[in-house]
């Protein structure tokens, strides 16, 4: 005979994995579109600068 005091105990477990796995993953994806974000403004800013720099040569 096994007891247990929190009969739902693995359903809850299952439920908290599942919770943390589409965090972490949505993190991650979060930090992966700001990243990209950060490297489009700073491209963008490489190129206005070139650009103003032909302007005023």
């Amino acid at each position: 005979m096994h007891s247990s005091r929190h009969p739902d105990t693995t359903g809850q477990t299952h439920r908290i994995r599942r919770t943390k796995h589409w965090l972490a993953r949505r993190h991650a994806l979060l930090f992966s579109a700001l990243r990209g974000a950060a490297y489009a403004t700073g491209a963008g800013l490489v190129g206005l600068g070139f650009w103003w720099i032909q302007q005023h040569l």
